[in-house]
C-alpha cells in the first residue's frame, strides 16, 4: 500500500500504543498469526519437557522399552519439528509486518515532506529530516521485527511454562518466580532512563548528520578558504558529544545485563537446590525434577530478555514521537480554488495593498500595489532584504499573503489551484539547482510530457548553452555531479534557464538569473530572450541597472515598500535610490574603461602596462569602495 493512499495523521493524536497499532493497519492479521505461531511453538516446547518426565518416570520403569522408546523418540522429533517450523513462521511473518509497515511509513514521510509548506522547510535542517526518515524509521522496523513480537513470545512462554510448573508443584512454582517482579521493576527503571538517553543521542546524531551534509555540500568553499582544520575541529566537537551520549546509552545497557544476570542466576540456583532436595527426599520424582529444570529455564531467561526488550522498547517510542512530530506538521492548505480558465492565460497581474509576514514575524512586505499588463517586463530593484524575492514568491503561492489582493487576469490568485499556477509560472532562481542526472534530464525536468530533441535544443539555444553542451564528450547525456557541481556557475544558470524555457510558462520570473554569468554571456542570453519575453509577463530581479534599463516598469523596494516606480528614463531623472545607484555604476564603468584604455595605449609594452594597470587598480579599488559606501549610506 503506497503512502499516498494511506493517511497516518491519526497516529499524531493517539497515545503511543494506539499509534503503533494504527501503523500496523493492513498487517494486523499477519502479526496475530505470527504471535499465535510462536505461542503454539511455546506449547510444543513445554510438551517436550512433559514427555521427558514421562520417559524418565514411566518408560524407563517399564519391562519392555523398545516399542515405547521409539514412540517417545518420535514424539520428541514431532514436537521439535512443530516448535522449529512455527518459530520460523512466526519470525518470518513478524519480519514481513515490520518491513511492510516501515516501507509504507517511509513512503508516507517522503510524500508528506514534499507537501509541507516552504516555511517549514525554511526552518528545518535537512540533516534532521534525513535522520528521522531513515534512522528513526529503522528503529521502528526493529521494534516490530524484534521487540514487540519478542515480548509477545516471552509472555506466552511465561504463561505456558508457569502453568506447567503449577501443575508440577505449586510451592516450587511460586518460589521459582519470586525474582521476576524485581527484574520487571528494574526493567521499567531502565525503560525510562534509556528512553531519555536515546532521545538525546538521536538529537546529537541529527546534529552530526546536518553538519556533515552541510560541509560536504560546501566542500569547495571550505577548500577555497583553507578552513579544513577549522571544520575538522568543529566536526570533532560534535562527534565527541555524540560519542559521550552514546557511551552513556551503552553504559545503561551494559549495567542492566550483569544486574539481571546475577538476580536470575541466583534464582535458578536456589530453585535447582530446592528441587534437588525434594527429589532426594522423594517429594518429587526424578522425571519431575528434570521437567522442572526445563520449565524454569524457559521462564527465568526469557523474563531476563523481556526486561531487555522493555528497556529497548523505549527507543521505539522515542522514534515514534520524532516521526509523529513530522507527520503532525500542517501541509500546504488544501486548494479551495478550482478556477481554471478555458483559454490561454493573458498574464495580467495586479497587486492591491498586499502585505505579507512570515509566521510570528513582522511584515516584510507593506501594502504593495502595482499592475503588470500582459507581456510586460517588470523589474525589481533594491538592497538585500528589501523583499524582492518574497514578492515574486507570492505569485506561485509558495507563501500566502497576509492581506490585500493579488489577481491574475482579474481573478483572485487564491481562486486558482496551486498546481495550475505553478504550471503557468516559470522560475529561474538566484541559486541554480541541478539534479545528479544527465543534462537532458535536467532540462526536461518538470515538463510532464514527452519532449523531442529539437525542443530541448531550441530551449538550450535560447539560453545560450547549446554550443557548450555539444562541446562535452557525452553532449546532452553528460551526467552532472551533485547539485550540478561539475558545471560552472554560468553553465548551471543557463541550463536552469533552458529548463524554464522548455516549460514554456505564461509568466516568467528571473530571480537575479544572470548573476552567475559574465557580461558577454548575459548579453547573449538577453538577445535570445527578447523575442520570448515579448509574449510573457516577466518579472526580473537584478542588481545591475544595465540589466533592467529596457523594462516596462521598474519597482524600487526598500524595507518591503515600493519607494520608486517608473521606466528607466523616468527614474534616472528622479532623485532617489535609483538615480544614485545608476550614477555610481556609470562612474565605475567609466573608470574601468579609462583604465583599460590606459593599459592598452601604454608604449612601454606589457611590463609598463601591467605596472600601470596595477597602480590604477589600487587607486580605482579604493574609489569603488568609497562609492559603494556612499550608496549604502544613502539607502
Amino acid at each position: 500500500m503506497k503512502a499516498t493512499n494511506f493517511d497516518l495523521k491519526e497516529i499524531v493524536t493517539e497515545n503511543r500504543l494506539r499509534g503503533l497499532w494504527r501503523l500496523m493497519t493492513g498487517f494486523r492479521l499477519i502479526y496475530v498469526v505470527a504471535a499465535a505461531s510462536l505461542g503454539i511453538a511455546a506449547v510444543a516446547q513445554t510438551g517436550s519437557y512433559y514427555l521427558l518426565q514421562y520417559f524418565v518416570d514411566t518408560v524407563l520403569q517399564a519391562e519392555t522399552l523398545l516399542g515405547i522408546t521409539w514412540l517417545v523418540a518420535a514424539g520428541f522429533v514431532v514436537l521439535a519439528l512443530v516448535q522449529g517450523s512455527l518459530t520460523f513462521l512466526g519470525g518470518r511473518l513478524a519480519a514481513r509486518t515490520a518491513e511492510g509497515v516501515t516501507v509504507r511509513l517511509r513512503d508516507y514521510l517522503y510524500d508528506h515532506l514534499q507537501r509541507l509548506t516552504f516555511t517549514y522547510h525554511d526552518n528545518m535542517q535537512t540533516g534532521e529530516l534525513l535522520q528521522r526518515a531513515t534512522s528513526d524509521v529503522d528503529t521502528l522496523r526493529r521494534f516490530f521485527a524484534e521487540q514487540a513480537i519478542g515480548i509477545g513470545r516471552i509472555s506466552l512462554l511465561f504463561i505456558v511454562n508457569f502453568i506447567a510448573l503449577l501443575l508440577l508443584d505449586v510451592q516450587l512454582a511460586l518460589y521459582s518466580v519470586a525474582v521476576i517482579p524485581v527484574v520487571l521493576v528494574i526493567s521499567l527503571f531502565f525503560f525510562v532512563r534509556v528512553g531519555k538517553a536515546y532521545e538525546s543521542y538521536q538529537d546529537q546524531d541529527a546534529v552530526v548528520s546536518s553538519h556533515l551534509q552541510e560541509n560536504l555540500t560546501g566542500v569547495r568553499v571550505v577548500k577555497a578558504f583553507a578552513r579544513q582544520r577549522y571544520e575538522i575541529n568543529r566536526f570533532d566537537e560534535k562527534s565527541w558529544e555524540k560519542f559521550m551520549r552514546g557511551r552513556r546509552l551503552a553504559f545503561m545497557h551494559a549495567t542492566y545485563w550483569p544486574v539481571t544476570d546475577i538476580l536470575c542466576g541466583l534464582q535458578m540456583i536456589a530453585g535447582f537446590y530446592l528441587a534437588a532436595r525434594m527429589a532426594i527426599l522423594g517429594t518429587i520424582t526424578p522425571g519431575t525434577y528434570l521437567a522442572y529444570v526445563g520449565f524454569v529455564i524457559q521462564i527465568i531467561w526469557p523474563i531476563r530478555n523481556l526486561g531487555r526488550l522493555v528497556a529497548q522498547m523505549s527507543t521505539g517510542f522515542v522514534s515514534l514521537d520524532r516521526v509523529k512530530e513530522i507527520i503532525g506538521q500542517i501541509r500546504e492548505p488544501l486548494d479551495k480554488g478550482s478556477y481554471v480558465p478555458q483559454g490561454k492565460l493573458q498574464g495580467a497581474i495586479r497587486f492591491e495593498k498586499v502585505t505579507f509576514a512570515y509566521e510570528d514575524e513582522e511584515p516584510v512586505l507593506h501594502e504593495i500595489s502595482f499592475e503588470a499588463r500582459p507581456g510586460q517586463v517588470v523589474a525589481l530593484l533594491g538592497a538585500t532584504g528589501s523583499g524582492k524575492t518574497t514578492l515574486v514568491n507570492l505569485l506561485p503561492r509558495f507563501y500566502e499573503y497576509s492581506s490585500g489582493c493579488i489577481s491574475l487576469d482579474d481573478v483572485e490568485l487564491k481562486a486558482y489551484p496551486r498546481s495550475f499556477l505553478r504550471q503557468q509560472i516559470g522560475v529561474v532562481q538566484q541559486e541554480p539547482f541541478l539534479f545528479s542526472r544527465s543534462i537532458r534530464d535536467n532540462i526536461t525536468y518538470g515538463v510532464g510530457r514527452r519532449v523531442t530533441d529539437e525542443e530541448v535544443f531550441a530551449a538550450a539555444r535560447a539560453a545560450a548553452v547549446h554550443d557548450v553542451i555539444e562541446s562535452f564528450p557525452e553532449g546532452y547525456k553528460t551526467l552532472v555531479g551533485e547539485r550540478g557541481v561539475t558545471l560552472s556557475g554560468g553553465q548551471k544558470q543557463r541550463v536552469t534557464l533552458a529548463r524554464t524555457l522548455l516549460k514554456n510558462p505564461r509568466i516568467l520570473i528571473l530571480d537575479d538569473a544572470t548573476s552567475s554569468v559574465d557580461t558577454e554571456t548575459e548579453a547573449e542570453i538577453r538577445d535570445a530572450l527578447n523575442n520570448l519575453m515579448s509574449e510573457r509577463t516577466t518579472f526580473v530581479i537584478a542588481h545591475r541597472i544595465q540589466s533592467v534599463m529596457t523594462a516596462d516598469l521598474i519597482l524600487v523596494l526598500e524595507h518591503g515598500r515600493i519607494v520608486q516606480r517608473g521606466t528607466h528614463q523616468e527614474l534616472v531623472n528622479q532623485p532617489g535610490i535609483y538615480q544614485r545607484t545608476y550614477e555610481v555604476q556609470a562612474r565605475i564603468e567609466e573608470e574601468l574603461e579609462d583604465e583599460i584604455e590606459a593599459v592598452m595605449s601604454t608604449d612601454n609594452g606589457y611590463k609598463d602596462g601591467h605596472q600601470n594597470g596595477k597602480a590604477n587598480g589600487y587607486k580605482n579599488g579604493s574609489q569603488v569602495k568609497e562609492l559603494v559606501g556612499e550608496v549604502e549610506s544613502n539607502r
